[in-house]
């Protein structure tokens, strides 16, 4: 028998512009364990301006900021998630679970 797997993605979106998708997950993730936009962006293959224009579109949108950068000083600069922006991480894992696990029970009545 040939293993099914599934996949699924979708995007939040706030006033008709994209707000959170799985991509902008992970850059929010990879900013909370790195302490900084650049080393998130890095770790993501993704430009430094890419990455600073996803995250000042995501505050933008959001009701409060989900990220905070602090510029540099004796110790350089660095970036953090707010509580609502962990929480925000969250409950997208927690949709996304749920997507995945439906529509896997799905599949598996389906005949492919």
């Amino acid at each position: 028998m040939d293993a099914i797997e599934i996949d699924n993605r979708f995007w939040i979106a706030k006033n008709g512009e994209p707000f959170l998708g799985h991509g902008r997950i992970l850059l929010l993730e990879n900013i909370d364990r790195k302490g900084s936009i650049n080393k998130a962006a890095k770790a993501m293959g993704m430009s430094y301006k890419r990455a600073w224009q996803i995250v000042s579109a995501i505050n933008s949108l959001s009701d409060d900021p989900l990220v905070i950068p602090s510029t540099g000083g004796a110790g350089g600069g660095g970036t953090m998630l707010t509580g609502k922006g962990k929480q925000i991480i969250s409950e997208f894992r927690r949709i996304d679970r749920k997507c995945r696990a439906l529509l896997e029970r799905e599949v598996e009545k389906c005949s492919f």
